[in-house]
């Protein structure tokens, strides 16, 4: 029997239950609250994002369709602390926990599969934290151009796009730094022709020159 892709498993499983549909900058889940189930993001990006008591906000992770949040509470029944956003119109499906609980523990490749998913994502906030603790303003934000390429981008000829539609505050928010700090380090790397803009869509023209603005080796771009 030839075994299903894992998206293919997770998309006929989740079809199965209630479809949730929610318009840009709708808040799909709030701090404290606890979760209806577990959501499958069928479509569009949204993002999780921590408040601090002067209200400025850290996104913490950005999800993409194929998703599934949240997964703390999911599997260790862990109080949600984060708030969940749409950052882009979305459509989710959600599920039962218990059932998704009992879907994962008869097939030990999906399993697998979402044991590694939350592994890559934990690398990423690692690498993330190193950045925020070590780098400057300016490595922190060809940093995080660069994870967003390497999770988002797709090779367009010579250049690579990240689908995100990302604001400055939006760059801002996932290195805790100031919107308009981002502004100027962006603006300084456009001059130099590193990174560009088509409509929405962040453009990086030259990879290997970006990494050497944050001396950035752990990213390779082949894998972009």
């Amino acid at each position: 029997m030839i075994e299903q892709p894992i998206s293919e498993k997770l998309n006929k499983f989740f079809s199965g239950f209630k479809k949730l549909s929610f318009k840009k900058g709708e808040l799909i889940l709030r701090a404290g609250d606890k979760p209806p189930g577990i959501f499958y993001l069928k479509k569009g990006y949204t993002r999780l994002y921590s408040l601090s008591k002067d209200a400025q906000e850290l996104t913490l992770i950005i999800f993409k369709a194929g998703n599934l949040f949240p997964l703390m509470w999911t599997l260790n029944d862990t109080p949600n602390m984060y708030y969940l956003e749409a950052m882009t119109a979305v459509e989710i499906h959600q599920a039962p926990r218990e059932k998704f609980l009992n879907f994962i523990k008869n097939d030990n490749e999906l399993l697998f599969e979402l044991t590694r998913r939350i592994l890559m994502r934990f690398g990423g906030i690692l690498n993330r934290m190193e950045y925020a603790i070590f780098g400057h303003a300016h490595s922190k934000v060809a940093s995080i151009i660069l994870i967003c390429a390497e999770r988002f981008g797709i090779q367009s000829k010579q250049d690579i796009i990240i689908q995100v539609p990302l604001t400055h505050q939006d760059i801002a928010n996932l290195i805790g730094i100031a919107r308009e700090t981002v502004s100027i380090e962006m603006e300084k790397l456009q001059k130099k022709g590193l990174i560009d803009h088509q409509r929405k869509y962040l453009i990086i023209k030259n990879v290997r020159k970006l990494k050497e603005e944050c001396a950035l080796e752990s990213i390779d771009e082949n894998n972009l």
